[in-house]
């Protein structure tokens, strides 16, 4: 069972808002209850979306290489948000 609480690089399905049923990724923890999401396409790296973790369904998957990406250079690419992204739809058949 994987932490309940969020971590940076974790996939997430977006329960509420505009964005809802769509993937994206961690970026950074704010406090207990907000992080910051971005999927590399309508949220970009530097346009990340705030939002309540209760609004989020935390995915039992953490991309390496976006959490690898923060803590050596501070930023990941939005490429690389898409890529790892659609690597992650892919892999569970979406």
């Amino acid at each position: 069972m994987m932490d309940a609480r969020p971590q940076i690089g974790q996939f997430v399905k977006v329960l509420r808002g505009k964005d809802e049923e769509s993937c994206a990724v961690i970026i950074a923890i704010l406090d207990e209850r907000f992080v910051l999401i971005a999927d590399g396409s309508k949220r970009r790296f530097d346009q990340p979306k705030k939002k309540n973790v209760l609004h989020l369904e935390l995915q039992p998957a953490v991309s390496q290489e976006v959490s690898s990406s923060l803590n050596e250079t501070g930023r990941v690419t939005n490429a690389k948000l898409r890529y790892v992204i659609q690597k992650y739809a892919n892999a569970k058949g979406e």
